[in-house]
């Protein structure tokens, strides 16, 4: 059929406006709920009838009734809610939401082990964001590719040049993952990523020991997410000068490609300057790697004594180099070729300081850290991102507490303390009442990577939950698991490949350019951002629907492997946790 330019267009802005509106005025986790957990569906629409039925997905017979909430108007946009709550229903199966006016819901399931199958996409696709490897089909199904990027050739940038490595020295520097949207590799992001994801080994050992998500080590003798942090850690290594400990801020090429294959990037890398937030946070993951891979000494020998070098190597590199801050600005103003990829500058590294000295502690149980622990202890520990790690620091510390408790000096049950009330906070505080979240504890849970503040509110409420048992830390993380899911203002599941109506047009090269509608599954689309950043078109744009499905959108529709580390935390502590909760039955 022959259609006109105007005929085309038309269809494109249909299109477009269909993708910026939610769908169903029923918001509510689009892949589904425990059979005994709270179960909260939002009514966004305007209703004619204050009663809302659960149908059997066949829309045939209703199983179940109940009475809207009063009405409540949002603090972070126009959108007035109503909530209906069916958790009293607790039969296993597939269902629908109908309230007269709002229409039907998107279909979701009641079932144990609810959260298995998107926390396995989430860490899955870590292994779809590994480069200088083809990704095979075997494992990857239609999203299989060539290998880009070998880094076997990387050139140390002017501003990384030492006497014994002068610009221009090649060194090889291969594998680990594409950080976000773009092709780089960034030390500063690997903290935080590796720490997240190793810390849910840690908590949650016996769930992950039988994790498997169909990589090619699956079945060699160590889990899954062993296998694929090791891909990433491989990596870092190569990213240590081993004439001085320190450690490389990035693997970058001068620019960010275009949106094109891996395979056809070609053009030079370049690791850049030293610095002592890539140092201290690549102590932490070696330090924290050290301890875990030593468990596993038959099929990873001398390993774990190697991450430990590395780690005190790096240390002993800060101690003497302590501010040596990455200033991208000012290191382009000396230094060709110009660099103007992701800086992951940080100007405060207290915080770095104290996860690394917690991280050789548990590792080491040497007294020699404690007094840095001391002395970069912070007063209030904020809730964890890229640029702010304290609190994983506490994490371990409290992990830990039994073997360190010969160290009074710590004062450890100051420190959980510190955690509960952090956690006790964000449920105090009452987060989004509109949509009965945690999420929205303030206009600023609404930023770049929004979606990650949920999910790192979650695990600072499960771990509130692992230290006191008390079931309101549980329940309140299941809210921004639910958020996550599709219970928000967008209409969205934030995760590709999960539930109904998840984001099809992420900022991604890999999904841009590789010729397939479906986006690679299990990424975490980054979520509202009102700053809006990359000035594409939004819709709408209050906070916490300044969101759109447009891979133009890299301030709110791009994926990082920083963001996907605590969907996997979060999705694993659930699943592990669910029949103490009384979430599941056996």
């Amino acid at each position: 059929m022959k259609r006109t330019a105007t005929t085309f267009f038309f269809i494109i802005a249909w299109n477009h406006f269909l993708q910026a509106q939610p769908l169903t005025g029923i918001q509510l986790n689009q892949h589904g709920f425990y059979t005994h957990s709270p179960k909260i569906a939002v009514v966004t629409s305007p209703v004619e009838s204050n009663t809302f039925y659960l149908l059997a997905a066949g829309k045939k017979d209703t199983v179940y009734k109940g009475i809207l909430s009063t009405p409540e108007t949002s603090v972070y946009s126009s959108t007035t809610t109503r909530i209906a709550d069916f958790s009293a229903f607790t039969a296993v199966g597939k269902y629908i939401l109908f309230v007269q006016g709002a229409g039907y819901s998107y279909p979701f399931s009641i079932q144990n082990n609810i959260y298995h199958a998107p926390g396995t996409a989430a860490l899955k696709s870590y292994y779809y964001q590994r480069m200088s490897a083809p990704i095979l089909p075997q494992y990857a199904g239609k999203w299989a590719r060539k290998g880009g990027h070998p880094d076997k050739e990387v050139h140390i940038h002017p501003s990384a040049a030492s006497g014994k490595r002068p610009a221009n020295t090649v060194i090889s520097s291969p594998g680990g993952w594409y950080d976000a949207g773009d092709y780089n590799k960034y030390i500063v992001n690997s903290g935080i990523t590796m720490g997240t994801l190793l810390s849910a080994y840690e908590d949650f050992p016996l769930y992950f020991d039988t994790l498997q998500t169909n990589i090619p080590e699956t079945g060699n003798g160590l889990p899954d997410i062993i296998n694929e942090t090791l891909y990433n850690l491989r990596w870092m290594l190569t990213m240590q000068d081993p004439h001085d400990g320190g450690v490389y801020h990035k693997c970058t090429n001068a620019a960010f490609d275009k949106m094109i294959m891996p395979v056809d990037c070609h053009k030079p890398r370049y690791v850049v300057q030293k610095s002592t937030a890539a140092a201290l946070n690549f102590t932490a993951v070696m330090a924290q790697a050290a301890r875990i891979v030593s468990k596993f000494k038959k099929q990873l020998p001398g390993l774990s004594d190697s991450c430990l070098h590395a780690a005190q190597y790096a240390w002993q590199w800060a101690k003497e180099n302590p501010g040596v801050l990455y200033d991208q600005h000012a290191m382009n103003a000396l230094y060709q070729p110009v660099i103007t990829t992701g800086a992951y500058g940080d100007s405060n590294v207290k915080d770095e300081w104290f996860r690394a000295a917690c991280e050789l502690l548990a590792t080491t149980k040497k007294e020699d850290y404690v007094q840095d622990i001391q002395q970069y202890k912070p007063a209030i520990a904020p809730l964890p991102s890229w640029s702010s790690v304290a609190m994983l620091g506490s994490y371990t510390l409290l992990r830990y507490k039994k073997a360190l408790s010969a160290y009074q000096q710590l004062a450890l049950p100051a420190v959980q303390q510190q955690v509960i009330d952090f956690a006790a906070s964000l449920i105090s505080n009452g987060g989004n009442k509109a949509f009965r979240t945690i999420m929205g504890q303030s206009k600023r849970d609404f930023i770049w990577g929004s979606n990650a503040v949920a999910l790192n509110q979650g695990i600072a409420l499960l771990n509130a939950y692992l230290l006191t048992r008390d079931k309101q830390f549980i329940n309140a993380a299941l809210t921004n698991a639910d958020y996550i899911m599709g219970r928000n203002a967008t209409g969205f599941c934030f995760v590709t490949g999960t539930g109904s109506r998840s984001p099809m047009h992420i900022h991604h090269r890999l999904s841009v350019a590789d010729g397939i509608a479906e986006p690679v599954p299990g990424l975490l689309a980054g979520g509202p951002n009102p700053g809006m950043q990359d000035k594409c078109t939004y819709r709408y744009t209050e906070p916490e629907t300044a969101y759109t499905d447009a891979d133009c959108s890299y301030a709110s529709n791009e994926t990082a492997i920083n963001w996907n580390a605590p969907l996997v935390y979060v999705s694993a502590a659930l699943e592990a946790l669910q029949y103490e909760a009384g979430f599941s039955v056996h």
